[in-house]
């Protein structure tokens, strides 16, 4: 969720010699599972030489200072200060990542844990050092800033877009000491999110689980994710039983932590003068919030393909009925490991569409050592790309992976945000390389979207076919449909919050509850238990992000359905919306790309291309 995170083209030729190479993290697989496989030397060689490069950066925060009072005085000290203030953010931003790394390779080691708390007390005085940079700007007026654009080539390559933005936010920028004062809350604020981490990832005692098969399983969140898919049904529901129960006995304390974040939000968008939480966190990258609200609308307009979904899973799976539980199982069985090395090579065949220079570039970047990819204890859940040093270095990818195609499409999906994160970089300076979340999930869900088609085109039985066609339902159920519902508990939340309706660990699972029952439909039965789910997203503590989770399917699905039916026009089409990186507003980059977020189509295309496949795969049932 980050977020997140230069070369010319490779030769046809050598995308050939870089798929055979041996990927450099597969020398170390018999070590993966229990040691870190990236290698963060790159950042720094030892945690001595990373504490200097802070001391570093905090001696060098009250120096920016000096700018204070100067922005306007002519175009050569505007650049001057924005070049100090970016420069220094860069090494800031490479520090972070560095401890922020090491530190989720064990949550349990407190050291680590200790020193990440250092770099975020270091950005918040960063923050602190430059908040006075937008009142200032905004006291000049947008006159003499285009003046003084016009006459500084620095301004006009590395900051016109960053001003521009500046101003348009002006309503919402608070005086020097307001901005100061508001940028003093990062580290506080945190806390809430940092509290559900460590509840999570050590306080709480996850129980342990005796499977059909004999094997017993300590159900974390990275051994719920394994397991839930179980093949047998009592196995599932052992699991489902388990797990949510646990997170519910912590129901109360994660309520309140969830409560405190959501509290922070609205003292932000008060702070802000916005009238919600949601016309907040919009704001940012200028999305409008007719794209929310279609994106919801016609998810709800969609909701019966999704429920005819469900019928089809239980009759492809010979359920005598469908229960929550039964949603993970693929529609087929198909016994089939995918080892890492197996995932690269699939992958790069897969995205051959993109061309030569993605592909090139790809086959090169997967067969370094930029990813932790197997789960182990103590390590941080979930997957990430983290692109903090990627502009000077590459990107990192923290995976859980398992040897299976969900492991593929993960794979798939995170090595897309990288190569996003790449594209942009070599095509951006770097001030307009940091492209937003609206447009990051765009670049990974098409690359699951070119590796489902390629999986489903190599199939060679019917039983391959329908077990990819159900990969691909599955992914749309869970990027757009869940994703959609989870942007609506966020919404509700947000909504009583601000209406002042006291809230809880309890309302928050009833709210869900009532979201749980109306997408999955009256046939799927599903234990008030389970809607402690809620706990379980930590995508939550990042407000109103998973919305773009859905809007990105749709604008993936547009283009995977483009590139594959086209040509060279329509991959540079696409590839252009990666290359442009943070130049512009997302939804304007999208436009040029022939797509409007804020109209039903994009979504509406989904729901048909959802249907379609359930067309398909009723057909081969028969």
């Amino acid at each position: 969720m980050t977020s997140l995170s230069r070369r010319e083209a490779l030769a046809a030729a050598a995308l050939t010699t870089l798929a055979a190479a041996m990927p450099a993290w597969a020398q170390d697989a018999a070590t993966a599972g229990t040691v870190a496989a990236w290698d963060l030397s790159e950042l720094y060689p030892n945690d001595a030489a990373w504490d200097a490069a802070r001391k570093d950066v905090l001696a060098k925060i009250p120096g920016l200072l000096k700018f204070k009072g100067t922005l306007g005085t002519s175009a050569d000290s505007l650049a001057a200060a924005l070049v100090a203030q970016s420069d220094l953010g860069r090494v800031a931003s490479r520090v972070y990542t560095y401890i922020s790394l090491k530190a989720d390779e064990d949550l349990r080691v407190a050291a680590a844990q200790e020193k990440q708390a250092q770099a975020n007390d270091m950005f918040t005085a960063f923050g602190e050092a430059t908040s006075w940079i937008a009142p200032e700007l905004l006291a000049i007026g947008k006159a003499k800033i285009d003046g003084f654009v016009a006459a500084n080539e620095v301004l006009k390559k590395r900051f016109d877009f960053y001003l521009a933005d500046i101003l348009r936010q002006e309503e919402h920028t608070l005086s020097p000491e307001g901005e100061n004062l508001l940028a003093g809350t990062s580290s506080p604020f945190s806390g809430a999110r940092d509290t559900r981490e460590q509840l999570v990832a050590s306080d709480i005692p996850w129980p342990t689980v005796t499977l059909s098969t004999g094997k017993q399983v300590r159900l974390d969140d990275q051994a719920y994710t394994l397991t839930r898919d179980a093949p047998n049904r009592a196995d599932r529901k052992l699991v489902f039983d388990t797990f949510w129960a646990e997170y519910g006995r912590f129901q109360s304390s994660l309520g309140t932590a969830y409560l405190s974040h959501v509290k922070a939000d609205i003292f932000r968008k008060k702070a802000r003068k916005y009238p919600t939480s949601l016309a907040m966190y919009l704001s940012g990258a200028n999305v409008p919030e007719a794209v929310y609200r279609s994106l919801v609308a016609e998810t709800n307009n969609g909701l019966p393909q999704l429920h005819r979904y469900f019928e089809l899973r239980r009759r492809m799976l010979k359920l005598p009925d469908m229960a929550y539980y039964d949603i993970y199982p693929p529609l087929v069985q198909l016994d089939k490991k995918v080892s890492l090395a197996e995932m690269r090579t699939t992958t790069i065949e897969a995205v051959k569409p993109l061309g030569p220079e993605y592909g090139a570039l790809f086959a090169k970047a997967t067969a370094a050592k930029w990813m932790d990819p197997l789960p182990r204890p103590g390590k941080k859940s979930g997957a990430y790309m983290n692109p903090g040093a990627a502009y000077d270095l590459h990107p990192y990818l923290l995976l859980n992976l398992g040897e299976n195609y969900d492991g593929m499409t993960t794979y798939a999906h995170e090595w897309g945000h990288a190569m996003h994160s790449l594209l942009s970089n070599k095509n951006q300076v770097y001030e307009k390389s940091d492209y937003p979340i609206f447009l990051a999930e765009i670049a990974s869900t098409c690359n699951e979207q070119l590796l489902a088609a390629y999986m489903v085109k190599q199939a060679k039985t019917r039983e391959e076919k329908l077990f990819y066609l159900g990969q691909q339902l599955e992914a749309m159920r869970g990027t757009f449909y869940r994703q959609a519902m989870f942007a609506e508990f966020e919404l509700a939340v947000h909504d009583k919050a601000e209406a002042g309706e006291g809230l809880s660990g309890e309302k928050f699972t009833a709210i869900y509850l009532d979201l749980l029952k109306r997408y999955h439909g009256p046939k799927v039965a599903i234990d008030p238990s389970y809607a402690s789910e809620w706990a379980y997203i930590p995508h939550f503590y990042t407000s109103f992000y998973v919305y773009q989770y859905a809007t990105c399917i749709s604008a993936a699905s547009y283009f995977a359905r483009s590139i594959l039916k086209g040509g060279a026009k329509e991959r540079d089409n696409y590839l252009s919306v990666l290359k442009a990186g943070g130049s512009d507003y997302p939804v304007d980059i999208l436009k040029r790309a022939g797509l409007d977020m804020a109209s039903p189509a994009p979504y509406q295309a989904v729901v048909a291309t959802f249907k379609d496949t359930l067309d398909q795969a009723e057909a081969l049932m028969g």
